[in-house]
């Protein structure tokens, strides 16, 4: 059982970072960082479980959750913010925001 969540865990890890390194898109960038942090989310409940300490693994996930929210708030106004000021979400059109 432990085996088969670490096998799905390096699954979204690598379909998050191959995300991460194809895209241009500044939405499908976060999609992939959310992918990324679902992966660490799911290793840290493995973890717990493989070692007894649900409790533990769960509070560490629950806090996980709630600062990945609010930092992903904050890169969606800047994502707002930037399709404002260039009027595309592509992430080669902010070297235009330069001083």
């Amino acid at each position: 059982m432990v085996m088969i969540n670490l096998i799905f865990v390096g699954l979204l890890f690598f379909i998050g970072l191959y995300c991460l390194l194809t895209s241009r898109n500044m939405i499908k960038l976060l999609i992939g960082l959310e992918i990324m942090a679902k992966s660490a989310v799911l290793s840290f409940i493995t973890a717990g479980y493989a070692r007894g300490e649900t409790f533990f693994s769960q509070s560490l996930v629950i806090t996980f959750i709630v600062i990945e929210v609010s930092i992903v708030a904050v890169a969606l106004a800047l994502v707002i913010n930037a399709y404002k000021n260039t009027g595309n979400l592509d992430i080669r059109s902010l070297t235009k925001l330069k001083g």
